[in-house]
């Protein structure tokens, strides 16, 4: 009986350059092969973390406490 192997991926969505450096490096010293690919935010993530971005920087910033603060529920 011949018995078939199986691939399997694995996606890893590490947060910073450190983490994605220690995931690459571990990756290597098993010798196992990796492909790394750049992911582009979607549009309204860039406009709005954009604006945001504006916004703080003329000092308009909203602080809150709660999540009903945040989007104005009673």
């Amino acid at each position: 009986m011949v018995k078939l192997l199986t691939m399997k991926t694995l996606i890893v969505q590490p947060q910073n350059a450190e983490q994605l450096n220690a995931v690459e490096a571990v990756l290597r010293l098993l010798k196992i092969s990796f492909i790394k690919e750049d992911d582009e935010l979607p549009a309204h993530v860039i406009k709005g973390a954009t604006a945001s971005l504006q916004e703080a920087a003329e000092g308009q910033l909203s602080p809150f406490t709660t999540i009903n603060d945040m989007i104005d529920a009673e």
